[in-house]
């Protein structure tokens, strides 16, 4: 079976949310609410956080987590976890788990990787859910379409497919990535396309070097942190607990 690694880009100079890697929400650091999910999807050979900044280094080491220093100027998450990869002389499957993504499940995290380890012919993986009424119009939720064997045939912040007629079920793509380890090697040499640049989305750069991403459906989870807002909202979450279903 392929060796699984699962890594974590975490770094503090977010444009909308500076510090948010180590925001506390309930009693722990974001981050470390995303290193224990991933510990528990029971995957992985190797939980590594990979960022630029001491800080989040010096953090991690409250709660046990393997870190990786990397440079500070890579424009996406991905070459983050590319240059890990290659400074670690990593193998098999890399897991790309988002470090704003404080209520991930770990099943979600089993599924992603599984879509690799299970078929040796599938070079990269992500997931999607069903989107939302109200998500269907937001830019800021990425949809995707997928082929009759669940690969992606396209990313849009638009809503897509069009309705012609009726309202089609639309897919809303979570932004979790498996891949085979030279296809980041891959990545990392490519310069940014024209769909990416025009979606502002890098996993168009796969597509548009003909690179299949396999499609895994989970059930939907609480979106990820991009604001103190969103923040705020998942403090209530955990409070809280999850909404009560009326009999």
């Amino acid at each position: 079976m392929d060796a699984c690694t699962i890594i974590i880009p975490a770094r503090l100079a977010s444009v909308r949310f500076p510090g948010k890697p180590l925001i506390d929400l309930h009693g722990k650091s974001m981050l470390e609410r995303v290193y224990e999910a991933a510990v528990k999807s029971e995957i992985a050979q190797r939980v590594i956080v990979a960022t630029p900044d001491l800080e989040i280094v010096e953090a991690t080491r409250k709660f046990n987590a393997e870190t990786a220093l990397t440079r500070n100027n890579h424009e996406s998450g991905t070459d983050r976890i590319a240059e890990v990869v290659e400074n670690l002389n990593l193998n098999g499957v890399v897991v790309n788990v988002q470090g704003d993504e404080p209520l991930v499940p770990p099943s979600a995290i089993v599924e992603c990787a599984n879509l690799l380890i299970g078929d040796p012919s599938v070079r990269m993986s992500t997931l999607a859910t069903d989107c939302l009424p109200d998500d269907i119009g937001n830019p800021a939720v990425v949809k995707v379409v997928a082929n009759l064997e669940n690969y992606a045939m396209y990313f849009s912040r638009s809503a897509i497919p069009y309705a012609r007629t009726g309202i089609p079920k639309m897919a809303r793509h979570i932004g979790m990535y498996g891949f085979r380890v030279e296809v980041l090697a891959q990545f990392s040499k490519w310069e940014p396309t024209p769909l990416e640049k025009s979606e502002s989305l890098e996993q168009l750069r796969f597509l548009e070097h003909g690179i299949p991403i396999k499609l895994g459906w989970v059930e939907a989870f609480p979106s990820g942190i991009d604001t103190p807002e969103q923040a705020e909202e998942i403090r209530e979450y955990l409070r809280l607990g999850p909404p009560k279903v009326q009999p």
